[in-house]
């Protein structure tokens, strides 16, 4: 297969769970100002799931002020710098391998950032400390993992948000639908950061393999993904990326460490003087913010410099993809991209003061832990009413379980286990902490 026959079919239209096969990026009936990736950003945003987003932890759980980002304005910021991202990368690889007419550069921009629109829709209520809790509580609790394989354990034990949010996009979020949504495959191969599963019989090296991309519940839609637009395998149960991967990754890394920065000023845990540095250093310095000069109100300061910060990451991320296509292409580049930038070193100072001014503020760490105590409170009571002996105790909470939870989750432990796990994950902050109060006791319902 040639680069020009590689690129058409990773940029596969089809829809998972459709069967059909349309001419890359447009389908019959359907105007070429809207393709089928740009359908898909449309589906994902009038999904519930992405909805929850807005009252989801970024970096200032439960923030007060309407200022600072949630988990949706991160994603929406992150999918509108994907774009602008893909659609660079992509007028140079349809012009260097002829892609066009069958490929529009505008295509890589859309599936670009429909993944990143998507690419933190799995994440339980809390960031990542509710996945650490899952994972705390799951492996304090072995014993209700009796029975489950090895693959089915390590789903739970390295309990895991990139995974969910394959599960909602391909399951949950349309479960009589096969396929769920029915995204491209293209998308959804972009979303994957890390396609493997969660238990490997030796550890892959490699930034893509650092975790896992989905459960066990879904190993034969994520393989038959893999296969639509061409992954290369590397072990079992385990792909090499799909090369736009790595422009989500570039737009995830540049949006949440520029504007985590900013946040931090807005709640006090970084010096403006401080924050204008750092940004100043990865905009280019100032001949390439030269209007700073003109501008004095310290917040007009810092959203210039963010703005321009994110531009030369923009252009630096799209020049390191091209120069190393061939080696994304076979897998051999298995890096963040920045990470081989000369930018990177400006990146690292600015990741530096977000986790020790930023991420470890007091006021971040008390409501993480307030986190840690809802999300193992709810899975205590959910999980013994899932999976728990009949006792009084046990069946009035197996009464809140979904309605339809005894038909999808039957005799299996393992999906009555990751189903109680749906059902937490799909709480937005806000939410797990009412019905924490509730349950145990706290306040009462009205």
């Amino acid at each position: 297969m040639n680069t020009q026959e590689r690129w058409l079919k990773l940029l596969s239209p089809e829809r998972l769970g459709a069967n059909t096969e349309h001419a890359v990026g447009h389908s019959p009936g359907v105007s070429l100002d809207r393709s089928r990736f740009q359908q898909d950003y449309d589906r994902i945003v009038f999904t519930s799931a992405l909805r929850r987003l807005k009252d989801k932890t970024q970096v200032f759980p439960l923030a007060q002020s309407d200022y600072v980002r949630t988990r949706l304005t991160h994603s929406l910021e992150a999918s509108c710098v994907g774009r602008s991202l893909g659609s660079m990368v992509g007028r140079a690889i349809v012009d260097r391998h002829g892609l066009a007419p069958d490929v529009h550069p505008s295509d890589f921009g859309a599936v670009v950032a429909a993944a990143c629109l998507a690419h933190d829709i799995g994440n339980p209520p809390f960031g990542h400390a509710g996945e650490d809790a899952m994972r705390a509580w799951f492996a304090s609790h072995s014993a209700n993992l009796a029975g489950l394989d090895p693959d089915q354990r390590a789903d739970l034990l390295n309990y895991e948000g990139n995974a969910q949010g394959f599960r909602i996009l391909t399951h949950l979020q349309n479960p009589t639908n096969p396929g769920g949504l029915q995204l491209t495959c293209a998308v959804l191969a972009t979303f994957a950061k890390y396609p493997r599963r969660s238990h490997l019989a030796e550890p892959l090296a490699g930034k893509s393999a650092r975790k896992f991309g989905y459960f066990q519940a879904e190993a034969g839609l994520f393989a038959e993904v893999a296969e639509t637009v061409g992954l290369i395998p590397r072990a079992p149960g385990a792909w090499f990326r799909h090369p736009l991967t790595f422009l989500v990754e570039a737009a995830d890394d540049t949006c949440y460490l520029v504007v985590d920065i900013e946040d931090g000023v807005q709640q006090g845990c970084v010096a403006p003087e401080q924050a204008e540095a750092l940004l100043l250093d990865l905009a280019g310095g100032i001949e390439a913010a030269s209007r700073l000069k003109h501008l004095e109100d310290p917040k007009r300061r810092i959203e210039y410099l963010r703005a321009r910060a994110i531009g030369r990451l923009v252009d630096e991320a799209a020049r390191i993809f091209l120069e190393n296509e061939a080696a994304i292409l076979d897998g051999s580049f298995d890096h963040a991209l920045f990470d081989v930038s000369p930018v990177g070193e400006s990146l690292q100072a600015v990741r530096k003061v977000a986790e020790e001014q930023i991420y470890n503020a007091r006021q971040v760490m008390e409501v993480m832990a307030a986190g840690y105590e809802v999300i193992s409170g709810l899975l205590d009571g959910y999980v013994a009413g899932a999976c728990g002996p009949q006792s009084a105790r046990n069946r009035v909470w197996a009464n809140l379980l979904p309605a339809d939870f005894e038909r999808t989750a039957g005799d299996s432990n393992y999906l009555r286990l990751l189903q109680v796990a749906d059902m937490i994950a799909g709480m937005t902050d806000s939410h797990a902490v009412s019905a924490y109060r509730r349950l145990k006791g706290i306040e009462l319902p009205g």
